[in-house]
């Protein structure tokens, strides 16, 4: 990679991964619908702007049916189960179990379309889900005020990502990336709206939870989708999802200076064990890669 396109993989990364802080500061005082439809609404505003200057609208309307099942499961419920994630786990934990993304799309793409699991693949499937163990191990507990289903909601959230990889690949190939980001950024406003005005929070939030919410829908969607897509037009898909190890530095790394959250053995071999999974399931390690 040159050494723009490094500044722009740790940028999305620092992004990517702040986004598990300003959620975890923020949801306490919106409620998780009204968050998250604040994250994809602000993201819209910013987004859809571009793709009129671009005159993509049409495009849009065209995969208007793709588009909301890509929407759904690749923004709307995963934003929500992470966001409602935040409330009973740290910020560091939540992007080190993100990283279980690139696995469950290799598991559903081979499921699905086919793709060939490979040793190598297989066993990267197999150490992601044992570093999820590890890190479950002393936080599954699904008494009241426990974590356990908070873990759970983070795997399928993962999973919902892997599924919208796949949806991709299948029914929106060859559609311009920023169609596709403003269309699952737009549809999903569209329908978190009525949930959002219903469960809107009867006390209005302070100044911080408001600025870390704009950072959330500015920054770490709108202008990281942008860099994400910029990536994969300038080094290609495969050496653009290494942000997938970048990502719990920074989500571990702002949550312990931010918020003052605890970095245990466990998260740190957890967590190392969930990206050589990543590693191998993707290809990044032990195998090639394509341009």
């Amino acid at each position: 990679m040159k050494p723009r396109d490094l500044l722009d993989l740790t940028l999305l990364a620092a992004l990517w991964g702040g986004s598990f802080l300003f959620m975890r500061y923020a949801v306490p005082d919106f409620g998780v619908v009204p968050l998250i439809w604040l994250r994809v609404a602000l993201a819209s505003v910013c987004l859809l702007p571009l793709l009129l200057l671009k005159r993509q609208f049409g495009a849009l309307r065209q995969q208007a049916g793709a588009l909301t099942v890509m929407s759904l499961f690749n923004s709307g419920l995963p934003f929500l189960l992470i966001a409602w994630a935040t409330l009973s786990i740290t910020a560091g934990l939540a992007s080190i179990m993100n990283a279980m993304t690139p696995v469950f799309t290799a598991l559903i793409g081979a499921l699905w379309l086919g793709d060939r699991l490979d040793g190598r693949r297989g066993l990267g499937l197999l150490l992601g889900l044992a570093g999820v163990a590890l890190l479950a191990a002393d936080k599954a507990d699904f008494r009241p005020g426990g974590s356990g289903w908070a873990i759970v909601a983070m795997l399928l959230a993962t999973a919902c990502y892997g599924f919208a990889a796949n949806h991709t690949r299948r029914y929106l190939q060859g559609v311009p990336a920023l169609v596709n980001a403003t269309g699952t950024q737009l549809v999903s406003a569209l329908v978190l709206l009525p949930p959002a005005l219903w469960s809107w929070p009867e006390r209005m939030p302070g100044l911080g939870p408001w600025l870390a919410t704009l950072v959330l829908g500015v920054a770490c969607s709108a202008l990281a989708y942008l860099l994400f897509f910029r990536l994969i037009a300038r080094v290609g898909a495969s050496r653009a999802v290494t942000v997938t190890f970048l990502v719990p530095v920074f989500g571990t790394l702002w949550g312990a200076l931010f918020l003052g959250e605890p970095v245990t053995a466990s998260m740190l071999a957890g967590g190392a064990v969930v990206l050589l999974g990543t590693g191998l399931a993707t290809g990044v390690i032990g195998g090639q890669r394509s341009p």
